[in-house]
């Protein structure tokens, strides 16, 4: 391939580029701009907010949003597998159960650290043990 074979792509490229600057350009010029203090106040889901929120969301949110998203996108692996499954031999059928044993091991590591349970109180590592009782007095 020759660079003259990338033109096409080059010039699409621009055109495009172009394309979004101007727009974007045009719209700043012909918006209007009358900011009135119902426009810059905030709006969530029909309640105008009294006071600034002090609940925050817990870091466990997000540790199960990332882990969500880590097994999605594994998951997503099975399905570009399943599309070419006639195509592999023993060999591709040995590497996916290979793949699927530690996507197993890796859910069942976050299961037992107790990254999926949200009932913080009722978790054994978290409940007080009485010395007393387990002493005989």
């Amino acid at each position: 391939m020759t660079l003259a074979d990338y033109l096409p792509i080059a010039l699409m490229f621009l055109l495009g580029s172009g394309f979004a600057c101007a727009a974007m350009w045009v719209s700043w010029r012909i918006a209007p701009r009358n900011p009135t203090p119902e426009k810059l106040a905030p709006y969530e889901c029909g309640i105008v907010p009294i006071q600034e929120t002090v609940a925050r969301f817990p870091v466990k949110f997000y540790l199960i949003a990332m882990l969500f998203v880590i097994f999605d996108v594994e998951i997503i692996f099975l399905f570009a597998w399943a599309v070419a499954f006639d195509q592999f031999a023993w060999s591709g059928i040995a590497a996916m159960g290979l793949f699927v044993a530690l996507l197993a091991e890796t859910l069942f590591y976050v299961w037992k650290r107790g990254a999926l349970d949200w009932n913080l109180p009722n978790r054994s590592r978290y409940q007080q043990v009485d010395t007393r009782t387990e002493k005989g007095i």
